[in-house]
């Protein structure tokens, strides 16, 4: 998790590929509507989160049914968006799964500014950055996660992650 810019793709392929399984980017969860916005630098409202974020839960969800091993990355950028994702409770994270693994990856606004504007063919425009940061909500201590500053390289990164 973590806001754009801080390598959620680039650590979940790595991730995924180290455990063999499946990687779903949370961004292939959105509708059209919500990618069109953010593309127009409009910042999504939790209204538009909340079906995007139910789609995630829904698909980790009969994922774990199944005793599949899965990589989702998302922004989850505040603790009811977590929950969410964790028992499709807003509220309450209570019936999460225990091997639902939580990893915030953390950046300063200036090296993520500088990987959003090099970043080619993404929806998203580094003027969200801002939008992003001012709406993150740091995990906290009962969420159990494992914060990695993004300075890291990838490998090193999925090596903690793994161990």
């Amino acid at each position: 998790m973590g806001v754009c810019g801080c390598g959620k793709t680039s650590v979940g392929t790595c991730l995924s590929e180290k455990l063999n399984c499946e990687f779903r980017d949370a961004d292939s969860f959105h509708s059209e509507e919500n990618k069109s916005k953010m593309a127009s630098g409009t910042p999504l409202t939790d209204q538009d989160r909340i079906p995007w974020l139910t789609a995630i839960h829904n698909y980790i969800t009969e994922k774990c049914r199944n005793d599949e091993t899965m990589v989702v990355t998302c922004s989850a950028l505040k603790k009811s968006y977590r929950n969410i994702l964790k028992s499709g409770n807003p509220d309450n994270a209570s019936a999460s799964d225990t091997s639902f693994k939580l990893i915030f990856l953390k950046g300063d606004e200036d090296i993520l500014l500088e990987r959003l504007q090099s970043r080619k063919g993404h929806f998203m425009p580094a003027s969200m950055l801002k939008s992003q940061l001012s709406t993150l909500e740091e995990p906290n201590d009962d969420e159990n996660c494992l914060v990695v500053d993004i300075r890291t390289p990838v490998n090193c990164i999925v090596d903690t992650i793994l161990s």
